[in-house]
């Protein structure tokens, strides 16, 4: 699964610990999920999406191979 979060990050001029904190999880989690070593929650990942003030979709995205 490919990802844009550390493009909204960036974009947010945020860090990693501080979206963890926002979020309610580890800054080694919001890094794996960067990484595309970790697939979020479906929680997760709309907890993520509703403090960007974007759907789900933008942020992640389904790769064939998935």
């Amino acid at each position: 699964m490919k990802n844009n979060l550390k493009v909204k990050r960036a974009i947010r001029n945020i860090t990693q610990e501080e979206l963890a904190t926002i979020i309610g999880v580890s800054r080694q989690a919001i890094n794996s999920i960067e990484l595309g070593k970790y697939v979020p929650s479906t929680i997760l990942a709309l907890k993520l999406s509703k403090y960007f003030g974007t759907s789900v979709n933008d942020i992640f995205e389904l790769e064939d191979t998935d």
